[in-house]
C-alpha cells in the first residue's frame, strides 16, 4: 500500500521546498488474531489473515452464526426473548398409623393367590394334591429363592397344621 504525503517546513528532515509531494510507503507486517490475540504474520501476497489457526477462524464462525440463529424470529428457529417459566408439581404423601383394637378390626377381603411373575396360582384341588405340594415345598427348603423366607413359611405352616389340628372331629371309624 503506498501513501502520498504533502510535507512541508521545518519538521521535514529531508528539507524539501514546501508543497512538494514525497512519497510514503507503508506495508502490512502482522496483525493479531481476532480470536485469541497473538501475533499473525502476513508475508505481503493476499488478503491478511484475521486468526493465527483454522480453528481460531471455525470458532469465530460458530459465534456469530449462532448469535445470527438467535437474533432470528422464533418461528423461523430463533432464541425466545421470553423468561424461562417452570411448572412444579409436588405430591406429598402423608403415613398414618392407627391401631385398631380387637373390636373395631375389620375382616380383609381374601386376595387372589398369584405366582411372582403374576400369573394367578391355582391351589391344590383335593387332599392328595395338598399333600404333593407340603412334599414339593419340603424338597425346595434349601432353595436359595425360598432360604430369606423359611421363617415365614414355618409359622404359616405351625398355623395350618394347629388349624386341622383344631378342626379334627376326631378319630376316623
Amino acid at each position: 500500500m503506498t501513501k502520498t504525503a504533502r510535507t512541508g517546513g521545518q519538521d521535514d528532515p529531508d528539507q524539501h521546498p514546501p508543497g512538494t509531494a514525497t512519497p510514503v510507503r507503508e506495508r502490512l507486517v502482522e496483525r493479531t488474531c481476532a480470536w485469541c490475540g497473538e501475533p499473525v504474520a502476513y508475508s505481503g501476497r493476499g488478503r491478511p489473515p484475521r486468526f493465527c489457526s483454522p480453528v481460531h477462524r471455525r470458532r469465530a464462525w460458530e459465534l456469530r452464526s449462532a448469535q445470527e440463529r438467535a437474533e432470528r424470529p422464533v418461528s423461523d428457529g430463533g432464541q425466545s426473548r421470553e423468561p424461562v417459566r417452570e411448572v412444579v408439581e409436588r405430591t406429598q404423601t402423608v403415613v398414618r398409623t392407627v391401631v385398631l383394637g380387637d373390636q373395631d378390626k375389620v375382616p380383609l377381603a381374601p386376595r387372589a393367590a398369584q405366582r411372582l411373575n403374576g400369573e394367578p396360582y391355582t391351589l391344590p384341588e383335593d387332599a392328595v394334591e395338598w399333600i404333593e405340594a407340603l412334599v414339593a415345598l419340603r424338597r425346595e427348603v434349601s432353595n436359595p429363592k425360598i432360604h430369606a423366607f423359611r421363617h415365614h413359611i414355618a409359622l404359616a405352616c405351625e398355623k395350618t397344621a394347629r388349624a386341622l389340628r383344631d378342626a379334627d372331629p376326631g378319630p376316623e371309624a
